[in-house]
């Protein structure tokens, strides 16, 4: 079965949908439970069927779910919608973790879920951020040119509800899933914006992401910004870095704020760049195994300083924390979101659907813990309460950037 690592954020136990158990339970009636033989045993010619004492029990643990149903069918005054139960069953499964990185996708929103990270997809345009302190989803990012753009949302703005569907940590991506859809149809959305609530009529488009962004500040210090790891933000990054390089380029400065995160090779493969032939980060799951993933011996010694906020997290903070432990890298702005956890992806089912589950918490080289603490910057600046300045791409007028470039002429000086 194929899968993959998320850290988004996306070991893995293999989930037995509800929809499959449904239809086991439905055999019930003709099954009979031998204790001798450990097994059940049956006659395909009286329209029964042989299965372990341990799959007969496993079940038996849902029945009462076929039994619910069977009642639905019989007795509710309508004709009910019987895969939307179903659906909406495999769904309160996964929500019954508290976990707001663990959730099942439809067929639809699972093919979705790809087209957006090959870098186009239908939609309104915001990146969402949320946390599990106050269960509260930020728009961390707003992309230039979308319909969320031009109607006038902001980063830092509070998704409080879109169409009729409450938002909150746990229903990010149900709400993710009504603001994708037809391109020209309309999406109602409700932001909190400090104490005032704002409610836009947004009309879907084609949104097309940019994953890298990169300039010059100076002769000397070049600066990259990393928006999140998905796509082909590794081919992009390695590009633009290779022209900053041809530009000049003595000192880097990587730009991982209100980066969520993305997929764990991507994360590997910016980091195989800079570090040497080690673990970047290992994996831990509830079992006690763990899961190294080191990088290849990396052929740029540049000095570097990356830049962090409160809305960095995942694989943002898995190459930040790297970086910060080999002392290779200054880091500069606010502690980090700290989502020191890791999903798997995989389809299930045999209809497209798919799940994305919590499967291990990882840590830094040497050992410190990230999720629910964060990274630490080595020099910690804030932006401005209530700054909501949109910076154009190398605007000195950003603290946390001028920060950074001043730490990065300390660094320079001392190569000299």
């Amino acid at each position: 079965m194929n899968h993959s690592l998320r850290v988004a954020g996306k070991l893995f136990i293999i989930i037995l949908m509800i929809s499959i158990l449904l239809t086991g339970c439905a055999l019930l009636p003709n099954i009979v439970a031998s204790t001798a033989q450990e097994s059940i045993r049956g006659s395909s010619a009286n329209d029964t069927v042989t299965i372990s004492r341990e799959e007969y029990e496993r079940f038996q643990r849902y029945a009462e779910l076929d039994e619910l149903l069977q009642i639905v069918e019989a007795y509710y005054y309508q004709s009910p919608d019987v895969d939307a139960m179903i659906e909406n069953a495999e769904r309160g499964l996964l929500y019954a973790l508290e976990d707001p990185y663990t959730y099942y996708y439809n067929p639809k929103q699972f093919a979705e879920m790809w087209e957006e990270n090959e870098g186009e997809y239908a939609g309104v345009g915001i990146q969402l951020m949320g946390s599990y302190e106050t269960f509260l989803c930020v728009i961390t990012r707003v992309f230039e040119g979308s319909p969320a753009f031009a109607a006038g949302l902001r980063k830092g703005d509070i998704l409080t509800m879109v169409d009729d569907l409450e938002v909150t940590a746990y229903t990010i991506q149900e709400a993710v899933n009504i603001m994708r859809g037809e391109i020209g149809k309309t999406v109602d959305v409700q932001v909190r914006r400090n104490e005032e609530f704002l409610e836009f009529t947004l009309t879907r488009a084609k949104i097309h992401i940019n994953w890298v962004s990169s300039c010059m500040l100076d002769d000397f210090i070049g600066y990259i910004v990393l928006y999140e790891f998905s796509g082909d933000c590794s081919d992009r990054f390695i590009e633009q870095l290779d022209e900053l390089l041809e530009a000049g380029a003595k000192c880097l400065i990587m730009d991982l704020r209100d980066n969520p995160g993305g997929w764990v090779n991507d994360a590997v493969r910016v980091a195989d760049i800079f570090l040497p032939e080690a673990t970047l980060t290992y994996m831990e799951d509830r079992m006690g195994y763990r899961e190294y993933v080191k990088t290849t011996a990396g052929t740029l010694d540049i000095p570097m300083v990356v830049i962090v906020n409160e809305n960095s997290a995942s694989a943002s903070e898995i190459i930040t924390g790297a970086l910060q432990d080999y002392g290779r890298a200054v880091v500069v702005g606010t502690k980090s979101f700290g989502k020191g956890v890791v999903q798997r992806m995989m389809g299930v089912g045999t209809q497209g659907a798919g799940v994305q589950v919590t499967s291990s918490e990882y840590f830094t080289p040497n050992g410190n813990r990230v999720h629910k603490v964060g990274i630490t910057p080595d020099i910690e600046i804030a932006m401005p309460e209530d700054d909501a300045t949109v910076y154009q791409l190398g605007d000195m007028t950003d603290v946390q950037l001028k920060a950074a470039y001043d730490a990065a002429v300390e660094l320079l000086k001392a190569e000299d």
